[in-house]
């Protein structure tokens, strides 16, 4: 076992920069590089101009500077099958193969999984023909429906319709006009369901689970939940929702049981799944799986977790997660995502940051950064929609909540912009 490790990491946003400052933490790695990184992973991390899906040139470079282990943040490379071209060239990669990273690459797959091993979901029906998708919709649906793209989406591919009208809009947008590309080749159409939303992240070894602790995301836009989806706009951990019968339920029905479906149907799951919950006045169902960690979901998880998680991920690999306890701390996080203004629409880019070192040296009080790069000048620009994850703890929501805020403003760019009511529901439940 090498003692002194060189691990890589592939990808460049909040999450990749959450998992690069932990992984920094590990006493057991000597240096870690990031491709393609990002401003603030520099910090952390030799950044490498190599993108997520040059997946030939990422397993050259891995072999050229003796990578011990890669960490694959992404779900577009775990799709293409990165993990795959990894292992080929005797490589050591946390992360599911190909046949396994279609967990999160195709709903209608994911949906199908869950029927054939009554693992609790959405009732739901799934087209490769529009006019099929709108003769359903004519006269078996019940509204508000859901539309979702089969594909990746960068998170954007669900539509929820309140009538048929906007049915039918819903399918001209993704079948027709192919808003989210080759995605929408395929449709799953769903019945909506209602509740309090809940991710859980897991890590898997191919035959054991251990569940992390909870988190709730913030997907639309604006204030009050209103506006447009975009891939979140913070998040808050733990879940007061997610309580213990919640937990209980969960193991029993879907944790395990997803893991021994995708056994059973001879692709073993081995790295992070992320299970997206609603919990319904009839128990908690599965809304999607991911194949990777969440995005802001990490950035709340991670700086809470007390184990090295280089231990934990080599026993995903190693098949000896079992003999893994995982730790958190007892305490909450929150992050408030700054964003573009525009996003996840159009927006501007190339806007000057100050104030990031505030952060430095602070206790519990951590940026994250999402879309941001360097100027001729050296300084750091936005150079993305979600800019920065401005995360903070505290010995409860409500305090982890007001020390985010409080830190949010320590930040300035131009057209910055964040929702004012990331985990505001969590202050009426600790009352």
């Amino acid at each position: 076992m090498n003692s002194r490790m060189k691990v890589l990491i592939v990808g460049g946003g909040g999450r990749e920069h959450a998992i690069a400052w932990k992984v920094k933490k590990s006493p057991r790695v000597e240096k870690v590089y990031c491709a393609p990184g990002n401003a603030g992973i520099s910090k952390e991390a030799e950044c490498v101009p190599i993108g997520a899906m040059e997946i030939d040139k990422l397993v050259a470079f891995a072999k050229e500077k003796e990578i011990d282990l890669t960490i694959i943040g992404m779900d577009d490379p775990l799709v293409a099958g990165i993990v795959d071209a990894f292992e080929a060239e005797g490589l050591r990669v946390f992360g599911p193969r190909k046949n396994a990273a279609i967990l999160e690459g195709s709903k209608s797959f994911s949906k199908d999984l869950m029927k054939k091993y009554n693992i609790p979901t959405a009732a739901y029906e799934v087209f490769t023909d529009s006019d099929k998708a709108i003769e359903y919709l004519e006269t078996k649906a019940e509204f508000p429906i859901v539309l979702k793209a089969d594909g990746l989406a960068l998170g954007k591919g669900v539509l929820i319709c309140q009538d048929l009208e906007e049915a039918k809009e819903g399918v001209k947008t993704i079948m027709t006009d192919k808003k989210f590309g080759t995605a929408g080749n395929t449709m799953v159409i769903e019945s909506f369901m209602t509740g309090r939303e809940v991710s859980v992240l897991s890590f898997v070894d191919g035959d054991h689970i251990r569940i992390m602790t909870s988190a709730q995301d913030h997907k639309r836009a604006k204030d009050g939940d209103e506006g447009l989806n975009t891939g979140g706009m913070g998040t808050f951990s733990p879940s007061p929702f997610y309580t213990k019968e919640v937990d209980e339920f969960c193991k029993k029905y879907i944790y395990q049981a997803t893991v021994d479906a995708m056994k059973a149907e001879g692709r073993p799951f081995k790295g992070i799944i992320f299970f997206g919950l609603m919990l319904t006045p009839n128990g908690p169902k599965v809304l999607e799986y991911n194949a990777r960690f969440g995005d802001p979901e990490a950035q709340v998880v991670i700086p809470r977790m007390k184990n090295d998680i280089i231990d934990v991920m080599e026993a995903c690999i190693d098949g000896t997660l079992d003999h893994v306890e995982l730790e958190f701390e007892d305490n909450a996080a929150v992050c408030v995502v700054l964003a573009s203004d525009g996003y996840p629409l159009a927006y501007e880019k190339g806007k000057v940051i100050s104030g990031l070192e505030r952060f430095d040296d602070m206790d519990k009080y951590y940026v994250f950064h999402a879309g941001t790069k360097f100027n001729e000048e050296g300084k750091p620009v936005t150079n993305g929609g979600r800019v920065l994850g401005v995360v903070a703890k505290g010995t409860s929501l409500k305090q982890a909540r007001l020390n985010a805020y409080s830190a949010a403003t320590w930040i300035e760019f131009d057209n910055k912009y964040m929702r004012h009511d990331i985990g505001k529901a969590i202050e009426d439940v600790e009352e």
